[in-house]
């Protein structure tokens, strides 16, 4: 895919302290995406962030749910959803960007999630599929169709926000070299690529979107 850096957009999916090693949640080798992310956002004139940035007590974290333990599955409100350490609370500095993430190119942050009884991961929607982050509305306020993801994690939150962009009409590139995976179950990360590509997202390497 040819990017037109005019109309594409780069979104860099939540690369705070606590998805980092050493943070509430940590995906293996986190903090490595920040370098590659930075070179991205240098050459993109339309940088868009997400935070995650849940209220404490979120019903998406096991403490709010007694006997319950982190990557439990549970239900709310009638959707299944996983329970998880409680993270990216608002104001702390766990829900800080990492300090590698050069935060100066964003001209827009979305922060998700901050609704006490519905977790998000996607940058478009929260996760009952209908709640919008405006994320969208403002992409196709100022002409973008090119939406190019990196980040936190890459079969959570990037792969959801893949899904709905592609759901909603862009040209979806994952950069490949600036997300990890949890990867939990084992394999999750290279299934969550290959998901991707088969709804019509392209997989680059960094090198190659700013060739």
């Amino acid at each position: 895919m040819h990017i037109d850096f005019r109309t594409a957009a780069l979104v860099a999916v939540d690369v705070q302290n606590d998805f980092c090693p050493g943070g509430a949640l940590p995906v293996p080798d986190g903090d490595a995406v920040a370098p590659a992310i930075n070179r991205l956002s240098a050459r993109f004139p339309i940088c868009v962030a997400t935070q995650d940035w849940h209220p404490a007590g979120h019903s998406s974290f096991a403490s709010t749910h007694p006997g319950r333990q982190p990557y439990e599955a549970a239900s709310s409100g009638g959707r299944d959803m996983t329970l998880w350490p409680d993270h990216c609370v608002q104001g702390t500095p766990g829900a800080a960007f990492h300090p590698r993430f050069d935060e100066r190119p964003y001209r827009l942050i979305v922060r998700k999630g901050f609704r006490r009884n519905l977790d998000s991961y996607s940058a478009f929607f929260e996760n009952d599929g209908s709640t919008p982050t405006g994320l969208d509305g403002y992409l196709k306020g100022i002409g973008v169709d090119q939406v190019v993801l990196a980040g936190l994690a890459l079969d959570y939150c990037v792969y959801y926000s893949a899904l709905d962009a592609l759901a909603l009409g862009y040209h979806v590139v994952v950069v490949r070299d600036a997300t990890r995976a949890v990867d939990a179950p084992a394999g999750s990360g290279e299934r969550a690529l290959a998901g991707m590509m088969a709804k019509g997202a392209e997989v680059m390497d960094s090198i190659e979107v700013l060739r």
